[in-house]
């Protein structure tokens, strides 16, 4: 039934408007039984439901209910499916409809910015493009099930260290091409019911408090309609929240922060308007939750585990592989590492869920009859190299056709509250792994991590599969695509570097004790190691197959773009192995016209197609003016400079088979605000004022004594090409001193080039 908001909002009273902009509890919000306003309850997610019933304690760190975990966020970008992410979301939408959940808390949607983040396996990508479309799909998901999903860290949430009080320091170009793209997509073309707040400060002002990012760019300039939620004690100021726009305030009880804003707007020092504002957008979204409440939802464990498992096959990731696999079923195997009988499926912390039920590799494997045997190597827990460990993996796998290696990080190394120490497997793992591979030329490695990790043994190893945290599935998918009734298809959303130090923000991560610098701008995994030409292990995007695929045919809808042209891109893809498979269609911007400080090339779409043996598929992508820009801060908006911008397609960003370049044209024109300070090369640029500044630089250089006789002492002193650095990067208030002009006629110049 529709609910008039407005005529509630009227008949409460200010008390009662205040309340409901905190939580009663740790998972719920208050109620106003006078007016028939229910509470209702969130649960962390976003790859899993981690509720506690309603014994749970006020804390919320007791026992949660039994329930599925699916692959984390590392996992699923890796499929670069929307469909599956789709999947995922309203799997989680109706398990939350069974157990009276109207707002999941996710999608975790943050950048990473570096390897070390603890929280990575629930971040999706070091790309925006990835992180904002998978988010919007998983979004749309859940929220076709009328069950609420709260889009989180916003924004600038890329540590653990000192996450409650750090500022994260960047240029608004920054944050607007790196760190805001993620939320935007996910709000422009999914809608969440709730964003929720980060606890850090974006150069100096706390999240909570923060009008530009909370209602300026999130609801002015992107159009959200929901409800900002603190992260669980996130508030600064309560009152300062309200008039920035944060909503909810979680979790309760947030009696004496009811009180201030009650003191507030009875003191004049908050408008009731505000208050209303708030509680308005909270009230809307606890009725679109309880007038479609779905009673016949049913949270069916069985079949969401078999879901659980499809899932993390098709999102896992085959780094290298020199034909070793798939296995054949009566291979003899020696399965070495106790992640082959104790998977690590999931990170540590509040996403951490109470699984319904855990697999292994090695329990599958014995129930399918396969030829394994099994010997520990390694124990999950263990750092120290152990010799007379590694002896009995060696000896293991010397008597096998193919040994495997379960390797990964252990849950004390990554989790929520606190970040990695280094990019490095445990030292036993690492020692073991070397030695197995010395001794039997077919050692598969399988890696359980939620984040990259440096591999030394990389390229002794037969073949290495990215399982990352595949949730409860993750062993019996595991065994599918070690014998290839799986052929796995994902492709890397971040980068695995040589090494630690080679990541961007190496030097400054985590920061110091107040703050963190971005100094790194826009240079973000791909974009910098390409651009400085580091080799890393392997690049975006990378993700091998066990069939073969082409792409061909690239089309353009046209060559010539202006501001208001959809481009649309079409390329055909082909199966050209043996077996059906799925590959992932990428498309990149690279701008050719050599503007400053600018990416090499930069993930625009991506396209996920299933193609049968021999089959080929049209694959359809669009452009538009955002997708060739940069975000201009001086036009205070996005800005693609007119000239020549080549389109690539391939299958990694390190591996581009198809391009096409295209014309641009802008009427958009970057403000020019000359002043004395102004140097002559950013004048030469502007084709405006290009004639004029011209004819100053040959006066300028005759009077430098550019026009001096060849093979003179002052032609030897002040060559051609120093006297035209020298007027090229000369601010005009100089052009006097060197008797270009006088002082008059500079301020008439600099008057005409302002006009």
């Amino acid at each position: 039934m529709a609910r008039d908001i407005k005529k509630l909002l009227s008949d409460l009273t200010l008390e009662e408007k205040a309340s409901l902009l905190g939580g009663k509890d740790f998972w719920h919000t208050k109620a106003v039984e006078r007016l028939g306003i229910p509470a209702i309850m969130v649960s962390d997610g976003p790859h899993g439901l981690r509720k506690q019933d309603q014994k749970g304690d006020h804390l919320g760190v007791n026992e949660s209910i039994e329930a599925v975990c699916f692959p984390a966020g590392c996992a699923t970008a890796a499929s670069f499916d929307r469909d599956l992410e789709r999947e995922l979301g309203e799997t989680i939408g109706n398990e939350c409809q069974a157990e009276d959940v109207a707002v999941v808390l996710g999608p975790a949607v943050n950048i990473k910015r570096s390897p070390l983040c603890g929280r990575n396996f629930e971040y999706f990508s070091e790309d925006p493009v990835v992180a904002g479309k998978m988010s919007a799909a998983y979004i749309r998901g859940v929220q076709s099930k009328n069950v609420g999903t709260s889009i989180k860290h916003f924004a600038l949430n890329n540590q653990e260290t000192r996450r409650m009080s750090v500022s994260a320091e960047a240029s608004e170009r920054t944050i607007r091409e790196i760190y805001f793209p993620a939320f935007e997509t996910a709000v422009k073309e999914a809608q969440p019911w709730s964003v929720m707040c980060s606890y850090n400060k974006i150069n100096g002002t706390y999240s909570s408090d923060n009008e530009w990012l909370l209602t300026q760019v999130l609801r002015d300039d992107w159009g959200f309609e929901g409800f900002v939620v603190t992260d669980w004690g996130a508030v600064d100021d309560r009152v300062q929240g309200v008039r920035a726009g944060l909503d909810l305030e979680m979790p309760g009880d947030t009696k004496a922060n009811d009180a201030k804003i009650v003191e507030a707007v009875k003191e004049g020092r908050l408008s009731e308007e505000a208050v209303d504002a708030c509680a308005g957008r909270i009230l809307e979204k606890i009725f679109s939750y309880l007038d479609k409440r779905d009673e016949t939802a049913v949270f069916d464990r069985e079949a969401d585990h078999k879901k659980a498992i499809d899932l993390a096959g098709r999102c896992a990731v085959l780094l290298q592989n020199d034909g070793t696999l798939p296995m054949k079923s009566d291979v003899k195997v020696a399965y070495i590492g106790e992640f082959a009988e104790t998977p690590r499926y999931q990170g540590g912390g509040s996403s951490h869920i109470h699984s319904h039920k855990v697999e292994s590799a090695l329990e599958s494997a014995k129930k399918k009859g396969r030829s394994v045997t099994y010997t520990k190597g390694f124990g999950i827990a263990d750092t120290a190299v152990d010799e007379a460990a590694i002896a009995e993996a060696v000896a293991a796998a010397k008597t096998a056709d193919v040994a495997v290696i379960f390797a990964g990080l252990p849950d004390s190394i990554e989790s929520e509250g606190y970040d990695r120490d280094d990019m490095k497997l445990p030292a036993c793992q690492d020692a073991l792994i070397a030695a197995v591979c010395a001794a039997q030329p077919r050692t598969v490695v399988v890696l359980h991590n939620g984040s990259p990790v440096e591999c030394p043994w990389a390229d002794q190893a037969a073949a290495v599969l990215e399982m990352y945290l595949g949730g409860e599935g993750v062993g019996e998918a595991t065994d599918r695509i070690l014998y290839g009734e799986v052929n796995p298809s994902g492709h890397l959303a971040e980068t695995f570097p040589m090494k630690l130090s080679d990541n961007p923000s190496y030097l400054n991560f985590p920061g110091t004790l107040r703050s963190v610098d971005y100094q790194e701008g826009v240079f973000v995994g791909y974009r910098y190691y390409e651009k400085k030409e580091l080799p890393v292990r392997w690049a975006f995007g990378h993700g091998l197959s066990y069939t073969t695929f082409s792409m061909n045919n690239l089309r353009l809808s046209t060559e010539e773009m202006d501001d208001d042209t959809t481009l649309t891109v079409t390329v055909d893809v082909t199966n050209t192995g043996k077996m059906a498979g799925a590959e992932v269609v990428q498309l990149y911007v690279a701008d050719k016209d050599g503007t400053p400080q600018r990416p090499l090339k930069e993930l625009k779409d991506f396209a996920k197609v299933d193609l049968a043996l021999g089959e080929t598929k049209t694959v359809t992508m669009q452009l538009t003016a955002r997708d060739l820009s940069y975000f201009e801060e001086d036009l205070g908006d996005w800005f693609a400079p007119s000239g020549t911008y080549e389109l690539q397609v391939g299958d990694a960003s390190d591996h581009i088979l198809l391009k096409k370049e295209i014309s641009f044209t802008t009427e958009k024109v970057v403000p020019l605000h000359v002043a004395g300070d102004t140097i002559t090369e950013e004048l030469l640029a502007n084709p405006k004022t290009a004639p004029v500044i011209q004819e100053l630089i040959k006066k300028g250089m005759a009077a430098m004594g550019g026009d001096a006789a060849e093979g003179s002492a002052a032609k030897e002193a002040i060559s051609d090409k120093m006297t035209k650095a020298m007027m090229l990067y000369m601010p005009l208030k100089s052009l006097p001193s060197f008797g270009t002009m006088t002082d008059e006629e500079l301020a008439g110049l600099i008057a005409k080039l302002n006009g």
